[in-house]
This record gives structure tokens, C-alpha cells and sequence, in this order.
């Protein structure tokens, strides 16, 4: 038997959790062994389940504190190690639903590849949940990828998801290498995270899980997309949706903590260039960053100029954003 500890990080959204979990108890488990985790993660209203709505092994842990993405799904890590010792964690967000045979595919994945650190099913907009959902007829929602892989422009300073807004009509249907993987859902080997550790509290909130790939790539281990797992997304459920001055605020921040952070680990390891050659790169790469400090630290947005001196004066973590 394969023994998954799954995560789930519930903020203020008792319907959405609730349909993950009904989704979750119609899954395929054949030969697997799943104990779920919810994390209650300092809702307004702590959450309520019944046990009627639960899947089998479903535990519910609150904490009075909103810890964000990051220690809400490091505090599940800690309890499922110490508790199952599984072999794989998964990390799946409570505004999704998934399709009955995702896990069964993300488990096959990494048992077939035994350089594996994160395996990322395709993620389509739940219906009606998509950025354009006027531009689709009824019959292509549920169809409109959300995520089909992973791209990191490092000239540009943007990681973006591959795909994303299309219509699914087959350009995402082999497993192949990705950039990074979401932590919108996310499957690890246990030793994985053992051996390279969890989510960095820093970022609270966005590009956590872009970080946690990088450095999971740095310790020798693939990522994969795994099409033939599918999983639904109602896409920012929890934080206010795209836009919202929580994720404005989150993403400009992170965004610059990133770019700052990695820079010298993209330029140093591509190759090819003089060591000199590599030193000038860096300087203009950092002035690319700095640049993008500056447009957001004059931005008529107030969440902007706000997560821009933060990053400036290392305000990291949590912060009070209103």
C-alpha cells in the first residue's frame, strides 16, 4: 500500500472546502492508503464539518491564526510526518475540485521516475470561473486551462503559467518537464521534502511555490506535468480573487524578493560566459530589478508602493494588509 497525506489550507471559504472534500470522496484508491488534513487556517468562523461530509481518515486542525500559504501548509507537513510518515505528500487548494483518478496519475508518475521531486497535474478554470469566461460558450467551460506547465522569464522577471486561458484541444497531453509546479496541487515524495525542507515563510502568500521548485531542482530532483491527472480550479478563492489588494500587494513584493534572491543562481549556472561576462549580466540583472522596485515605489497603487518599500526594508512574512 502507497500511504498519501494530502493538505488542505481552509481561509474563509466553508462552500468551496466543502466541494473539494466531496470531490475527494470519489476518488480511485486502489492499493493507496489516504489521510487528509485540513487546515483551518484562523477563519473568521472556525470551519464545521460533518462527518457525513467527509472523506474516510479526515482530519480537521485548526490554528487561531492566519499563518498564510506557507505555515498553514508547513504546519499540515508537520503533523502528517510525524503522524503517517506517508510516502507522498500532496498539497491541494480548497477551492478545487479534482477528477476521481487524479492521484492514482500523479503516484504513477513518480514511481516511474525515480529523479521525481514534484509531479503537477493540468489544471483548468473551474466553470464559469474563468479570467474571460465571456469569450467561452458553455460547452468549452470546464476545458480552459488554468495551468499546463510553468515558464520563468527571467529577462522580464515573470513566472507564468503555460497555457493558461486556452481551450484544451489536446496541446497538453504529454507528461513533460515544467519550470515549476503550483501549489495550487502538487505531489511530493517524502524524501524530497525531507531532504530539501518546506515552504519558505517569507513569501506568506504567492511565488512560494516557485521558490520551493527552484530549490527542489537545486538539490538534483525533475519536476513533471502530469496531463493525464486533472484537477479544477476556482482560481484565488481564498485571497480576494486576481487583483485584490491582498494579491497586488503579495505579488509585487514576492516578485522582487524572487528575482533578488535567484539571480545570481540563474546567471552563475547557465553557462557559457566568461566569469566576467557573467558579473556584468548580474549587475544588469539586478538593475532590471531595482528598475521594477522603482515603478512600483512611485505607483499610484497603494498596495504596490506599499509591498515595494516592504521589500525594500525586508518587511517579509506576514504583514498587515488592508
Amino acid at each position: 500500500m502507497t500511504t498519501v497525506a494530502l493538505i488542505i489550507v481552509h481561509f474563509n471559504t466553508p462552500i468551496e472546502t466543502q466541494e473539494c472534500l466531496a470531490s475527494l470522496q470519489n476518488i480511485s484508491q486502489e492499493d493507496i492508503t489516504l489521510h487528509i488534513f485540513v487546515i483551518d487556517n484562523g477563519s473568521k468562523i472556525p470551519l464545521k464539518l460533518l462527518d457525513a461530509q467527509l472523506p474516510p481518515q479526515t482530519r480537521l486542525i485548526r490554528s487561531d491564526a492566519n499563518l498564510g500559504f506557507t505555515n498553514g501548509n508547513n504546519l499540515g507537513i508537520d503533523v502528517a510526518l510525524r503522524e503517517t510518515q506517508p510516502d507522498y505528500l500532496v498539497l491541494l487548494n480548497s477551492d478545487t475540485t479534482v477528477e476521481p483518478h487524479f492521484l492514482e496519475k500523479l503516484i504513477a508518475a513518480a514511481v516511474a521516475q525515480p529523479k521525481l521531486g514534484m509531479a503537477v497535474p493540468k489544471i483548468y478554470f473551474s466553470p464559469g470561473r474563468e479570467f474571460h469566461t465571456h469569450s467561452y460558450s458553455p460547452d468549452q467551460r470546464g476545458k480552459v486551462l488554468w495551468f499546463g506547465g510553468g515558464s520563468i522569464d527571467w529577462a522580464n522577471l515573470d513566472a507564468f503559467h503555460r497555457s493558461v486561458d486556452e481551450v484544451d484541444r489536446g496541446q497538453v497531453q504529454h507528461q513533460a518537464q515544467t519550470e515549476f509546479a503550483t501549489g495550487c496541487c502538487v505531489l511530493l515524495p517524502r524524501a524530497v521534502v525531507e531532504r530539501v525542507g518546506k515552504l519558505d515563510p517569507k513569501y506568506f502568500l504567492y511565488l512560494e511555490d516557485v521558490d520551493w521548485s527552484l530549490r527542489i531542482q537545486q538539490a538534483g530532483y525533475e519536476l513533471c506535468l502530469v496531463p493525464e491527472s486533472v484537477v479544477w480550479h476556482k482560481n484565488a478563492g481564498s485571497s480576494g480573487g486576481s487583483g485584490s489588494p491582498l494579491h497586488r500587494y503579495y505579488q509585487t513584493r514576492n516578485r522582487l524578493f524572487f528575482f533578488m534572491k535567484y539571480a545570481p543562481v540563474h546567471i552563475f549556472s547557465s553557462g557559457g560566459r566568461s566569469r566576467i561576462k557573467n558579473t556584468l549580466h548580474l549587475l544588469w540583472f539586478y538593475g532590471r530589478v531595482w528598475k521594477l522596485a522603482g515603478l512600483n515605489l512611485i505607483n499610484p497603487d497603494p498596495m504596490r508602493r506599499r509591498a515595494a518599500f516592504d521589500w525594500l526594508f525586508n518587511r517579509m512574512g506576514k504583514q498587515p494588509v488592508f
